[in-house]
């Protein structure tokens, strides 16, 4: 049957009870049962975030002449990023949806900046390590480009030598991550800037997990790889605020090297009823309380707070890994520099382990090359590390004695 319309409206407290009894089987984020999807750092700024979205919660992101406001903060926001990511008074960036939305228009960037460039090429390509985000494949699928992935090297990195030897007549870009989303490694951006300058290609770096939080994670005294416009060759970058920024959904940033760069990612029509219309994003109406809780964000934590966070971050992924590490036969894939990593047991099924680690209470996405458990370390998950590894055990165990070994993990 049908749902239709109530013939007339309901009280709210009424409507806020049923909302909240709803969540009764949704996942326990606020205890580390996550691995995934939810940056939170505390009920402070939660309830920041809850405040200003609210604050602005009618108006559009796309008037920013009827918002001044909005227009402000923007503004600030993207000029806050572009200093973490060492640009400079030539760097530009756009707000956006989310890091879907941010590598899109760096694809279209890309696309038309190769139609001024090199207006010869009919079947544009972009070379890629196999371990970029799907993002990137939708991204070309919509625009008519083609992606060539390539396989990492041994480390699971992308393989300069092997991107270089990609590059045919048909280029005209190239794509790293920082990290990369399933087992969180940096690619060495720093060799493949020159390789770029080498063949004039566009690189885009997909620094959606870290591009936020990675400088903090920085100072605070561990080796995070270079990955940003320090590097000679980096054309543009894509930031999540709403991961690693903690910012509320959705709110994500793109940042160009120049303000001519951004420009091949604007949208102008004018054969229709109201004139000029121009735009940098793919969305038309955005949400104004995204951009307010974003700006919000950053100038509530600052800093200090965002030092905290990266801090607290890296806690709970060592004491996620000592934990998993005290398991027979648990092993971290590769050398993770930041806070999301992967891991698996050797001699077992890791999607059975994955299902058992569901059935008490923990989230896991998999990774299938290779074969393992994904884990994106956020300070909540600093107190639940002990339940974690101690639900790994237990799952591991259930597994094996379950004979479940068809899909093992292969360790390099």
């Amino acid at each position: 049957m049908p749902l239709e319309l109530p013939a007339q409206g309901r009280p709210w407290p009424e409507l806020r009870d049923e909302m909240a009894a709803m969540r009764g089987n949704d996942l326990d984020w606020k205890h580390g049962r996550h691995g995934a999807y939810v940056w939170y750092a505390s009920d402070e700024l939660e309830d920041v975030l809850r405040e200003a979205f609210g604050m602005f919660l009618v108006e559009n992101g796309l008037g920013m002449r009827a918002f001044p406001s909005i227009a402000r903060m923007e503004n600030e926001t993207l000029a806050m990023v572009r200093s973490l990511l060492h640009g400079d008074d030539e760097t530009a960036g756009i707000f956006t949806s989310g890091g879907t939305e941010s590598i899109f228009l760096g694809v279209l960037a890309m696309r038309e900046w190769a139609r001024h460039e090199r207006p010869g090429i009919v079947r544009p390509e972009i070379v890629a390590p196999h371990s970029a985000h799907p993002a990137l494949n939708k991204a070309a699928h919509l625009q008519g480009l083609t992606v060539r992935r390539v396989p990492v090297g041994p480390d699971f990195r992308a393989d300069p030598a092997a991107l270089e030897a990609a590059v045919n007549q048909n280029t005209i870009g190239m794509y790293a991550s920082a990290p990369t989303y399933s087992l969180g490694m940096v690619d060495p951006i720093e060799a493949l800037g020159p390789i770029a300058e080498r063949h004039g290609l566009w690189l885009h770096v997909d620094a959606c997990v870290g591009g936020i939080l990675a400088p903090f994670v920085r100072d605070s005294g561990y080796a995070v790889p270079a990955f940003d416009f320090a590097i000679p060759g980096v054309s543009s970058i894509s930031a999540d605020l709403h991961k690693s920024g903690f910012a509320a959904k959705p709110a994500s940033t793109v940042s160009f090297r120049t303000r001519e760069l951004r420009e091949f990612a604007r949208y102008t029509f004018d054969d229709w009823p109201s004139g000029v219309y121009s735009s940098l994003t793919f969305t038309g109406t955005r949400p104004g309380g995204a951009i307010a809780a974003a700006w919000a964000a950053m100038n509530f934590l600052g800093q200090e707070g965002y030092r905290e966070i990266a801090a607290a971050s890296m806690r709970a992924k060592q004491k996620t890994i000592d934990g998993l590490a005290a398991i027979e036969g648990v092993k971290v894939h590769g050398a993770p520099p930041l806070y999301a990593f992967s891991w698996a047991a050797s001699g077992v099924d890791m999607g059975a382990v994955a299902g058992a680690m569901a059935r008490r209470g923990f989230m896991c996405g998999q990774t299938t090359s290779p074969a393992g458990i994904h884990f994106m370390a956020t300070p909540v998950h600093e107190a639940a590390a002990d339940a974690y590894a101690a639900a790994a055990a237990e799952s591991i165990a259930e597994a094996r004695s379950s004979g479940a070994v068809g899909k093992a993990a292969a360790y390099n």
